[in-house]
């Protein structure tokens, strides 16, 4: 019989994958696969646990979680020479990532897709010495995530995240960025935000980046130039439908590398996949199809 490692945070989803772990067990176990579990303890903690399932030979790691847990997972594995097939059950606030594949909320039906046994190669972003399965990003707004307390998270679900934003607002200010890939510069001026996105889906928006695919060796760039309050809210709007790449305060384009520096003379954090990432300089890369994901 096959091994699983079952990786999960036991806070997500309002703690359900606790409260449902001899399920989610005997769930895998109905798929073929003898499984074991390892509940997360603190940050980095999953990154850990998912390299010792790569050396120990594992054949399937299922990361249970958000798209937190999903990350540190990936780092776990990325750049390992035998890599397992990586298994999502979804529990997080936002679930980026399985929105984009499809993968649903509901833990029997997550479990029926590794079940199913329907594997696809998809992309990772390496960005210096880390890696991102989802979006990476710079500027005001990408602290976001990680300065939302995890029970405000746990109570709220991606409510938190709204207040949080609407708490920004007042203090957005731009800041000087140089973008450019192997032959040119691409920007080089104020901005307010950039994302570099591997999906679609980008912080419950499900058409931020609506060139996106998962397998295509690139990943998509959107930055938002300097902008005022109320035209960031117009561009909030637009991105809801997947309007907003037409507008002249939006430059949005594909890579397989970027080299992104500032000039502003102040830190500009990065965040990956909704975790602290470091800060700028950094370049980016495309590695294509990295990861075997199980999908619908």
């Amino acid at each position: 019989m096959k091994k699983a490692r079952l990786i999960y945070n036991p806070s997500s989803g309002r703690e359900i994958v606790r409260r449902r772990l001899p399920d989610i067990l005997d769930l895998m176990e109905s798929a073929g696969y003898e499984t074991s579990s390892h509940a997360t303890k603190g940050p980095n903690d999953a990154t850990k646990e998912a390299a010792r399932a790569v050396s120990r030979g594992y054949d399937l790691i299922v990361a249970a979680g958000g798209d937190g847990t999903i990350y540190e997972v990936v780092n776990g594995m990325a750049g390992q020479k035998a890599r397992p097939a990586l298994g999502i059950i979804p529990c997080g606030t936002t679930n980026d990532l399985a929105r984009a594949i499809g993968i649903p909320k509901s833990i029997n039906r997550s479990c029926e897709v590794i079940k199913r046994g329907k594997k696809k190669r998809i992309d990772l972003g390496k960005i210096n010495n880390r890696y991102f399965i989802n979006i990476a990003g710079g500027g005001s707004l990408t602290n976001l995530t990680y300065e939302v307390p995890s029970m405000l998270k746990t109570v709220m679900g991606q409510l938190a995240y709204y207040m949080k934003g609407l708490e920004k607002l007042p203090s957005l200010h731009p800041i000087r960025v140089k973008l450019e890939n192997r032959k040119e510069v691409l920007l080089d001026e104020e901005i307010m935000i950039f994302l570099i996105a591997n999906s679609r889906s980008v912080g419950g928006f499900e058409k931020l980046a609506p060139k996106a695919d998962l397998s295509d060796g690139k990943l998509d760039v959107i930055v938002v130039k300097k902008a005022n309050i109320a035209e960031i809210i117009r561009l909030a709007t637009l991105a809801m439908r997947g309007d907003h790449i037409k507008d002249p305060l939006i430059a949005y384009f594909q890579t397989d590398y970027l080299k992104a520096t500032t000039s502003s003379g102040e830190l500009v954090e990065l965040n990956l996949d909704g975790e602290l990432g470091g800060q700028l300089p950094c370049v980016v890369e495309a590695l294509p199809g990295h990861i075997e994901l199980f999908v619908p």
